[in-house]
């Protein structure tokens, strides 16, 4: 078991993807911080972070529920600080949380174009910034970023320039951080779906039931996480992952197993 006893600080981990990863990382005994802002069940969105963390006590991990929003500094300061206290430091850092709205210039307020920013960019700059100095200490630390390749290509930007700088901006941080601690053995990677993935987000933003259909579940993205986050950091930084790669490069080749709807053609994710 290769994360037993490892603790895991994943952003936005109450649904969705996070919550998928951390969901793996505890079937093989790891601890799992818990963060998110959702405390008490949503009208329109499944799960809390007490309910995941829960799930992850269940699949054979320990988990620390925390309620943080990525936005605020102090927040951000007290959760790690909470991680630590309770199970000594910090070995891998996953930054997940995301806004998204995919609006053209003129119809993308500022209120949600500072959202997407300070969640996305901000956010993964600030708390990888937090869990740096306990990564530091750590035995082969990994930073994951869910960001995608840094594809320069106007397509990516036009439709929806705010949101791809935002997104950009945290593969952004997977480049310079990668750089900036590949001697101390801190790897910082990217790991991006090739498909849509089955959230919340596709469902209640992107395109409902048809395109959840057409997406696979958060599972390969869990799955593609435990490899990637298991290899040697010295040796395996500064990439940009896409999910299906890695579990082909580790021998997968059937992924019916991961689509919603078998019948449906799968849909690429933006910036693939």
């Amino acid at each position: 078991m290769e994360f037993k006893g490892k603790t895991v600080f994943i952003t936005g981990a109450s649904r969705g993807i996070g919550k998928a990863i951390g969901l793996r990382l505890a079937r093989e005994g790891a601890n799992i911080i818990v963060t998110g802002k959702t405390a008490a069940p949503h009208p329109k969105l499944p799960g809390t972070i007490f309910s995941s963390a829960q799930e992850m006590v269940d699949a054979g991990g320990k988990a620390l529920p925390i309620v943080m929003d990525v936005r605020f500094e102090d927040q951000v300061e007290e959760a790690v600080e909470a991680a630590v206290e309770q199970f000594g430091g910090i070995d891998i850092l996953v930054n997940n949380a995301s806004a998204i709205q995919l609006t053209p210039t003129l119809q993308t307020t500022m209120k949600r174009y500072d959202l997407m920013h300070s969640v996305n960019t901000r956010g993964t700059f600030m708390t990888s910034q937090k869990c740096l100095p306990h990564l530091l200490k750590a035995d082969n630390p990994h930073i994951l970023n869910l960001s995608p390749p840094l594809n320069m290509e106007e397509r990516w930007f036009a439709p929806h320039v705010a949101y791809t700088m935002a997104k950009y901006g945290m593969s952004m941080c997977v480049l310079g951080m990668a750089g900036e601690f590949r001697k101390e053995g801190v790897a910082v990677n990217g790991l991006w779906p090739k498909t849509t993935i089955a959230t919340a987000a596709v469902d209640n933003l992107l395109g409902g039931d048809e395109l959840m259909r057409r997406s696979r579940t958060p599972d390969i993205m869990g799955d593609a996480a435990y490899y990637i986050l298991q290899k040697p950091a010295r040796e395996n930084t500064g990439q940009f992952f896409i999910d299906e790669t890695v579990l082909r490069e580790e021998g997968m080749t059937d992924f019916s197993g991961y689509r919603v709807d078998p019948d449906q053609e799968l849909m690429p994710d933006f910036f693939i």
